[in-house]
């Protein structure tokens, strides 16, 4: 199992706009993602989204790709703080402690 984590930044008044986007998610996009394996939670806390994901392998993880998830990645950059070239920070965040399943 490949487990990650991230971190991304809410533009100021950005959380409403992000939550109703998720709890709408596009139903081809969460096929995509349920298809590849794909399970995830995000969390908040002020303006930091912590994204927690599991899938069965690193390759599955990276595998969501194509016209749907660029749409919505493009989208996301409406709420979620982005660098010069526009595109979403998302910063990778070490792995401190695992235990049962996660623990590799």
């Amino acid at each position: 199992m490949f487990s990650i984590g991230t971190v991304m930044t809410l533009k100021p008044g950005g959380f409403p706009g992000y939550k109703k986007a998720h709890d709408d998610i596009w139903p081809e996009l969460a096929q995509l993602i349920s298809n590849a394996g794909i399970s995830m939670s995000i969390y908040r806390h002020e303006d930091l989204l912590f994204i927690h994901g599991i899938a069965p392998s690193e390759e599955k993880w990276n595998s969501i790709g194509g016209e749907v998830p660029e749409k919505w990645y493009e989208w996301m950059t409406e709420f979620l703080e982005t660098d010069p070239k526009g595109k979403t920070i998302v910063t990778p965040l070490t792995e401190a402690f695992s235990f049962g399943e996660f623990s590799q």
